[in-house]
């Protein structure tokens, strides 16, 4: 899995966070036929909140980041980005494990959106997350805490 760990974010992140974005959701999007190099960015840094957000880094490298939104009903988890060389090595599991570790604790729903077709749902269904909706687009999911 390597050596991975969270740090907070800062503002001064959100540009390696935009760049990630962007290369990360890249194959969804076009497949969707939604891409737009500029668009993509931008919508990251006017949703960046570094006070929700924490960045992944493995040996000591950014490697990727993941937001925990809180509203009045719901947690949302968002901005949840892997570099894609560090995929399907049990690293996106240990860093979601280890947020809803923390929901389940203070029993908290969390909800997502992830696009359709994305293998990235395939994560979350198995972390106990279940669609609640979709549109052309979008899955929309959400976890109940565990007990």
């Amino acid at each position: 899995m390597g050596d991975w760990e969270m740090r907070p974010a800062s503002g001064a992140d959100v540009e390696a966070v935009a760049e990630l974005r962007a290369v990360v959701l890249r194959g969804d999007l076009e497949r969707l036929g939604r891409y737009d190099e500029r668009r993509v960015r931008q919508r990251l840094r006017d949703g960046f909140v570094p006070e929700h957000t924490w960045v992944i880094e493995v040996g000591g490298a950014f490697a990727g980041c993941v937001s925990l939104r809180p509203t009045e009903a719901a947690h949302w988890l968002e901005h949840f980005y892997l570099a894609p060389h560090l995929q399907g090595a049990g690293i996106g599991g240990a860093v979601l494990r280890t947020l809803l570790e923390r929901c389940d604790r203070d029993g908290v729903l969390v909800r997502l959106n992830v696009l359709q077709g994305s293998p990235a749902r395939r994560l979350y269904e198995r972390h106990g997350f279940a669609v609640e909706s979709e549109d052309p687009v979008d899955v929309f999911m959400v976890r109940v805490p565990r007990r």
